[in-house]
Order: structure tokens, then C-alpha cells, then sequence
């Protein structure tokens, strides 16, 4: 039983990244000559009332598109991927003619077994473009702060061993994409934040070491570098590290651990263009304007000595129990985690964490957690397989992925991120659940001046995610969703803001399986100081299934 282990860092539409994943998804359903495949495109269309209860205003719209859901399982390989595209024909001219793109995609290849994997993973979804301004997940929601967000990571992990040694590498790219139509900026009376445009990530990994056995201890010694670059500014993040690690099992269930190394990190980013005063200019586009003749900016810089020691409890084969306390980014740090398997039909995972991220790095390592075979059922208000409050659930009881600690914050900085979440799922008969939490406090690093807001600002976000599905019959189903959110920004002079929703999915399966009747109706809420909005969407839709 392996108890030392390193810890693992975990273009412009979705629709050519799907595109490329579905071209590879079909290969590799072909040499994998795998019995359990499923590939359904379909086409749709669809009728939406949205109203706003705060104004009376109700729009509605028409909702043209198709996608594809699909899944594989076969010897070397496991793949699922759910894509949806719409247009959406407005009634009148309260309402903007948009195309939307929703979807998630997973690919695990085993191209060596036992020594090469391949992994990949898509993801297309939106959010909103200023921390201040809350916009519901819902695409029937016309909010012009809400931004598209798109993006995709692939790479192999090698695994192999050299006698006892056991040799472990993996090395992941991934590319991030955000367009909010030019529409978002800062509330009136509040000074802008710069937007996100795009940037590209590069983490690689490796480990040697020997479990318990050989001798008295398990060891490992490993490393890592990891590197963003952002299309803003030509902000750059570059980080590395090396640690060894040691696991001393002190009985059957209990292990005593402890591990010390090096790390450095730093960041930097080109200056604005400032008035006499020394004041950021913003540009037409609402964009601070680079200055490539001043001297770059430091955003951040850490180096020195990593060390943490804890215990790894596993007093049954259902649970393994991790926790450390050490010294990291100058200052104390606590991580954790729990694994439990509740029976075979429900079970419970929850992590602590504290590490240095950015709105990028942290989406592809969110990205990265989607389980290989996630529940692909669409939620119609959404359009994607990620529910209203962020997240998406494995088919393996415990298992899924929470989207709400990257979307929280759309911004071009680094920052210290600490928090913990927890993760409940499973199901039974005709039911299946799932249910997720998470707090998450940040501290931003900026240079001073070069962003006035978030230079040195905290921010915290506490979200809670639920779903339910009931299998009516072999031909219907109804879906239950709730999400509630609260956020601080910890920008001067900003209130805090309060999300909650409720929506339902009702779907039929008629003429041989091909026509789904769908009826979804969601209610949505949010308060942001003297901001308050109530809206509820209904929506009638048809699909056909080739």
C-alpha cells in the first residue's frame, strides 16, 4: 500500500477546441474497439421568457443550436464530453442576439500501460467580468457584464519503476481565454479593474522514491516548475521548487510524515501609460494601456525554505485522513485532506489548501479534477453539464469538480489562496445527488499604482452547490438545482454581494428515443449594496437526437 507520495500541482472558441477533442474522442474509439460507446449529437431549439422582477421588464427570445454528448469506457481508454452551442434570435431590441458556447470535455488514454498516460480536457462556460458586478450563470440571463470563459489543457504522466524506486513525471499545458464582448467594466463611480484577455500555462513535475518495505520509512524526493504567460500587460509568472519527503509508519493505520525544501517564485508585468500625476490612463476599451518603455514591474518574489510534518491515518480501507502544518510563502501553513467512502452508493472528499495561484492556473487545475466519467446531464438554464453554482459531479460516488474558487474573480494577478471545500455525492435507485461546498480567502499581488484597486486587497467567497436527479421512468426525468454565494472583494468602498438560485429540469423521451421534450424554469437573485435583482427564466425546448 503506497502511503508517500509528492503531491501533484493538479483559441478563442470552445467550439474548435471540442471540435479537435471530438476528432480524437473518434479515433480513439476506433483503435480502442471499446463495447461501451456512446456519441449523440443532436439539434435543438428553444423558447425563453426571462422577467425581472424588480422592474417588471420581461424579454424573451429564441434559442437555435445542436451539440454532442458522448462517453467512452473501453480498455485504454475513458472519455466524456458534453458540448452545447446556441444562437440566440431576440424578439426585441431589449435583448442582444448572442451565441453562446457551453461544454466539458475529459480524455484519458493509456497509451502505455503501466508506464504512459495521456490526458486532456476542455471546458467552456461564463461568468462575470468585474468581482463587484455578480451575474448569474444563467444563459438566459442578458447581464453585458458577464464574460465567456474558455479553456483546455493536454499532457502526458509517465509511471514507471526502477527496481523498488518508483519514477513519476507529468507535464501539463494549458491555454485560457476569456471574451466579454468589450461589454464589462467597472459599476459608475467606481474605478475599473482591468480586464482579463488570455494566457497560457506550463507546469511540469517529477518524483523518485520507495515506498515502506525495503526499509523502515518511505521517501521521496521531488520537483517542479511551473510557468503563465498573460496576454495583459505581458504580466509572467515563474515558479520552482524541490523537497524531499519521508512517511514513517508508526502502526497499521497511522503514518508520521515531515518534508522540507526549496522554492522561488516571482512575477512581473509591464508598466501603464500614466498622466503627469502619475494616474493609470484607461483607454477607450476600458483597458489600462502598457507602456513597454518603462522599466517592468516586480508583482511579486518569494524564496526560501519550505518545511511542513503531519500524519496520514487510514483506519479502514473507506478513509484515508492527511494533514500538515509547516512554514511556506513566509508564513505558517495548514493542508489536509479527507477521502471516505460512506458505502458503495455515497461518498465524501474535502481538502484544505493554501498555495499561490491566479484566475489561469487555477482554472486548469480545476480543469484538470474533472473526473475521466462525469454526469452529463445538461442543465437547460446553463446549457452545460456545470450547474448554476459551478460545479460537476463524477458518476463515481465522491468524485466531481467545483468551478466557483477560479470564477469568483476574473483579474490579471497573482494571489495566496487559502480556503477548504468539501464534496458529497452518490446515488441510489432512481436518484442521484450531489452536493458541494467551499470558503475561499485570496491576497492579491500587485505592484503599487500599476493596478489601484487590488494591489494588496483580500478577498473572501463562501459557495454552496446542490443537485439532484430522479429517473421518473425509462423515458423521463426530472433535475433539481440550488446554488447560494456570498463575496467579498475587499475593495474600498465596494459592499459585499449575496447570489442564491433554484431551478428545475424536466425532460421526455418520445418517437423511439430520438425527440426530448425539455421544460426548465430557474429563479435567480442577487444583492450588492443598493443593488437588488430578482429574475426568473422558463424555457420550452425540443432536441433531436441523430
Amino acid at each position: 500500500m503506497k502511503i508517500a507520495q509528492l503531491p501533484w500541482l493538479k483559441g478563442r472558441s470552445f467550439a474548435s477546441v471540442a471540435l479537435a477533442a471530438g476528432i480524437a474522442f473518434a479515433a480513439a474509439a476506433g483503435v480502442n474497439g471499446a463495447p461501451r460507446t456512446s456519441v449523440q449529437p443532436y439539434l435543438e431549439i428553444q423558447q425563453v421568457l426571462t422577467a425581472d422582477f424588480n422592474d417588471g421588464d420581461v424579454l424573451t427570445y429564441t434559442g437555435v443550436g445542436g451539440g454532442v454528448d458522448a462517453h467512452l469506457e473501453g480498455r485504454r481508454v475513458t472519455a466524456t464530453i458534453s458540448y452545447n452551442y446556441q444562437h440566440r434570435i431576440a424578439w426585441n431590441g431589449r435583448i442582444e442576439d448572442d451565441d453562446s458556447h457551453s461544454g466539458l470535455a475529459a480524455v484519458h488514454v493509456d497509451a502505455v500501460p503501466g508506464l504512459l498516460a495521456l490526458d486532456a480536457g476542455a471546458l467552456a462556460t461564463r461568468s462575470s467580468a468585474d468581482p463587484r458586478n455578480p451575474v448569474a450563470n444563467f444563459r438566459t440571463v442578458d447581464d453585458p457584464g458577464s464574460a465567456e470563459i474558455y479553456s483546455a489543457y493536454a499532457g502526458p504522466t509517465l509511471s514507471t519503476h526502477a527496481g523498488p524506486v518508483s519514477v513519476n513525471a507529468a507535464y501539463r499545458l494549458g491555454i485560457v481565454y476569456v471574451d466579454d464582448h468589450g461589454l464589462a467594466g467597472a459599476p459608475a463611480g467606481l474605478a475599473p479593474i482591468d480586464r482579463y484577455s488570455s494566457s497560457t500555462v506550463h507546469n511540469l513535475t517529477a518524483s523518485v522514491g520507495m515506498d515502506p518495505g525495503e526499509l523502515p520509512f518511505g521517501w521521496t524526493v521531488g520537483g517542479g516548475y511551473v510557468r503563465e504567460d498573460m496576454n495583459r500587460l505581458d504580466s509572467t509568472f515563474e515558479g520552482k521548487y524541490v523537497r524531499g519527503d519521508v512517511v514513517l509508519p508508526i502502526s497499521p493505520t497511522l503514518a508520521l510524515t515531515a518534508g522540507a525544501g526549496w522554492e522561488e517564485m516571482a512575477g512581473s508585468q509591464q508598466d501603464v501609460v500614466r498622466t503627469a500625476g502619475g494616474v493609470p490612463v484607461i483607454g477607450p476599451d476600458g483597458r489600462l494601456i502598457a507602456d513597454p518603455s518603462r522599466p517592468r514591474l516586480h508583482t511579486m518574489e518569494i524564496d526560501g525554505a519550505i518545511y511542513d510534518a503531519g500524519v496520514i491515518w487510514r483506519p479502514s480501507p473507506r478513509t484515508e485522513l492527511q494533514a500538515r502544518i509547516g512554514h511556506r510563502y513566509g508564513g505558517t501553513t495548514v493542508t489536509g485532506s479527507l477521502q471516505h467512502q460512506i458505502n458503495k452508493n455515497y461518498a465524501l472528499s474535502a481538502s484544505v489548501y493554501d498555495n499561490v495561484s491566479s484566475f489561469g492556473r487555477l482554472l486548469v487545475t480545476d480543469l484538470a479534477g474533472v473526473p475521466q466519467s462525469f454526469n452529463i446531464r445538461r442543465d437547460q438554464l446553463t446549457g452545460g453539464p456545470i450547474g448554476p453554482g459551478g460545479c460537476v459531479f463524477g458518476t463515481n460516488p465522491g468524485t466531481g469538480a467545483c468551478f466557483d474558487d477560479a470564477l469568483q474573480s476574473i483579474d490579471n494577478f497573482n494571489f495566496r489562496s487559502r480556503g477548504a471545500n468539501v464534496l458529497l455525492s452518490g446515488g441510489r435507485g432512481p436518484w442521484s445527488f450531489g452536493l458541494g461546498a467551499g470558503y475561499d480567502n485570496r491576497r492579491y499581488f500587485a505592484p503599487p499604482g500599476a493596478d489601484f484597486i487590488l494591489e494588496g486587497v483580500t478577498d473572501q467567497s463562501f459557495s454552496l452547490s446542490a443537485s439532484a436527479n430522479r429517473q421518473l421512468g425509462r423515458t423521463s426525468s426530472l433535475g433539481l438545482a440550488a446554488f447560494a454565494g456570498w463575496y467579498d472583494s475587499g475593495i474600498d468602498g465596494t459592499d459585499g454581494s449575496f447570489n442564491t438560485g433554484v431551478s428545475a429540469n424536466y425532460s421526455r423521451r418520445l418517437f423511439l428515443d430520438r425527440l426530448r421534450a425539455n421544460v426548465a424554469a430557474g429563479l435567480y437573485t442577487s444583492q450588492a449594496g443598493e443593488f437588488d435583482s430578482t429574475v426568473g427564466s422558463i424555457l420550452f425546448g425540443l432536441s433531436y437526437a441523430f
